[in-house]
């Protein structure tokens, strides 16, 4: 169920609203709020399942695959290698960390610190055997790298056509 279906306040997209010449304070006021409502839960950045904007940090991820390994590949700006853990269980490859970001300013008369945090975690299914103990991971201006080499019984064999 979408989340605009349960704010009971949300009005059809293309609805004119009423104006009168002389429009009472609390009325002009009680508008300006249902439209700054329709627009944060409707709009084109509205929770987005509580995705950007709310902390969250889903990095993007390209997986190839070769005839003897898997490669995958994570785009992780702002963070260092410290800030990242790599999982492998069965067939499934786990990618998990955290952003964290403070600024700092100071002037004359002000003061301003920002902070932002968010983590992320991203599981993979992989395609078959990997061998975990070759598998490396490196970590190079803000992109991931992870190969994993297929096991034996992984890679493609050929099999040969018989005529008879």
């Amino acid at each position: 169920m979408p989340i605009g279906d349960l704010i009971p306040w949300r009005r059809e997209q293309g609805a004119p609203a009423r104006r009168e010449e002389q429009e009472h304070p609390l009325t002009s006021f009680r508008r300006e709020m249902n439209q700054l409502f329709d627009e944060f839960f409707g709009g084109e950045r509205a929770l987005a399942p509580f995705g950007e904007g709310w902390g969250a940090f889903s990095p993007q991820v390209d997986v190839t695959e070769t005839e003897d390994e898997i490669k995958i590949s994570a785009e992780l700006p702002g963070l260092s290698d410290e800030d990242i853990d790599i999982s492998l269980s069965g067939n499934m490859l786990t990618l998990s960390g955290e952003k964290k970001e403070e600024k700092e300013e100071k002037g004359e008369s002000y003061y301003r610190t920002e902070r932002s945090y968010g983590s992320f975690r991203r599981a993979i299914p992989l395609p078959g055997d990997v061998d975990a103990e070759q598998a490396e991971a490196v970590f190079q201006k803000g992109v991931l790298t992870v190969t994993l080499p297929k096991t034996e019984e992984t890679k493609a064999k050929k099999v040969a056509v018989k005529t008879e």
